[in-house]
């Protein structure tokens, strides 16, 4: 049966378990030889990262012709308008691309950890959050697609891919559970390195 890691990725760690000389990698915080990404997770964001030892099933949560949908809570520079969410709903022009059309709604600042080093603060700026559920995931998208509509992201959380969710899992932390293509099927060994 495949099974899957579902891991908060701290802000600053590199999605990857080879070592790194400026910063820590997947190897300092899990130890669970055959495990490999199914995707990956810019440095500067944080969040769910899902591993498995099944390379079908990784194949299938990484390749884009699956459009799994991925959720985001993205803290961004400013309070977005109602026509700027609207054009995230659309799809943005990128240049190089024009993005499948995206959920997007404003929330309340969520109840979450601190990061650190912590965002950068602009005194007479106000920053607030969005829920971003795109079903793409090229290169640091959601940061672009923010910045386009005038609203840059300052903090970049993925919270959900598919049917798997950050739930309680703190930043560094895992949770080991058995998985199907589509969803996971219990709760399993939690791990810390």
């Amino acid at each position: 049966m495949p099974e899957l890691i579902l891991f908060n990725k701290p802000y600053g760690v590199i999605t990857q378990f080879s070592e790194h000389a400026l910063h820590p990698t997947l190897s300092n915080f899990i130890v669970a030889p055959g495990f490999y990404p199914a995707g990956r997770l810019d440095t500067d964001s944080e969040g769910l990262l899902l591993l498995t030892n099944d390379g079908k099933l990784q194949a299938h949560i990484a390749d884009p012709r699956h459009k799994l949908p991925k959720t985001y809570w993205v803290q961004v520079e400013g309070t977005p308008t109602e026509a700027a969410l609207e054009a995230l709903r659309r799809g943005v022009n990128l240049g190089d691309f024009i993005t499948l059309p995206a959920e997007a709604e404003l929330i309340a600042a969520p109840d979450i950890w601190p990061r650190t080093p912590p965002i950068r603060v602009r005194k007479f700026i106000p920053d607030s959050w969005i829920a971003l559920t795109i079903r793409e995931g090229k290169n640091r998208q959601v940061r672009r697609m923010t910045a386009k509509v005038g609203f840059p992201t300052l903090r970049l959380i993925r919270m959900r891919i598919g049917d798997w969710t950050l739930d309680d899992i703190e930043p560094g932390d895992w949770v080991r559970r058995t998985a199907t293509l589509t969803k996971p099927a219990r709760p399993g060994l939690r791990g810390r390195p």
